[in-house]
């Protein structure tokens, strides 16, 4: 992966970025990164961008795995870029719509749905490997910010877990403890942790309040 990932990029930054002749090898480099848990943007932008030019060459699964694979990468928005380059033909399709469908209901933070939707197209999302745990890092990433305390049955529907004991992966890995039927994301220490506010207020400033005073 990393050999082929210097041979793209050095690809790239010459006139061969157009070469339609380059266009296999950067969809053998898509199915790469699909298999092996890479991602790879830039290359990524510039198949979409030869499909533009090549209508007729364009691979609609490839084009399904680049969309997938942008969604590894959340919370960046890499997918708008990438919904960005293609034709109406293709966003009109249903394979692309439904992905797209999925990318809003992420967008929109509805995890739960986003997962029953996830079990009616396993087909479609398991050409990239390690998708699921990818998205649950951005669920992870979302749940971080937003709670402090959460229960362990709720998280588990937004992580999509149904083993009850699958659970301690994501909290061992974000060290956060399970007490109970809770999760506790943050320890109370840092909840209650004290602030040095520092107020700096200069000579000009209050000279200016006492003038308006006049």
């Amino acid at each position: 992966m990393e050999g082929m990932k210097a041979e793209i990029k050095e690809m790239l930054q010459g006139i061969e970025r157009y070469n339609p002749d380059k266009v296999s090898t950067l969809e053998h480099y898509v199915n790469l990164q699909a298999r092996e848990r890479g991602y790879d943007l830039e290359a990524n932008l510039a198949l979409l961008k030869l499909y533009q030019f090549m209508p007729d060459m364009y691979k609609l699964d490839v084009v399904a795995q680049i969309l997938l694979l942008s969604l590894t990468n959340l919370p960046h928005t890499d997918i708008v870029l990438c919904k960005a380059m293609l034709t109406q033909d293709i966003l009109h399709d249903d394979k692309i719509k439904t992905i797209l469908y999925l990318s809003e209901l992420l967008e929109m933070c509805q995890f739960k749905t986003f997962w029953e939707e996830i079990n009616k197209h396993q087909a479609l999302t398991g050409c990239v490997v390690g998708f699921e745990d990818a998205i649950r890092k951005f669920v992870c990433h979302v749940i971080s910010i937003t709670y402090q305390t959460i229960e362990d049955k709720v998280l588990r529907e937004l992580l999509g877990l149904v083993d009850e004991n699958a659970i301690r992966k994501w909290t061992d890995l974000y060290g956060w403890n399970i007490d109970g039927s809770f999760v506790y994301l943050a320890s109370q220490e840092e909840i209650i942790k004290t602030r040095n506010i520092t107020e700096k207020v200069d000579l000009e400033s209050v000279a200016s309040i006492m003038a308006s005073c006049y």
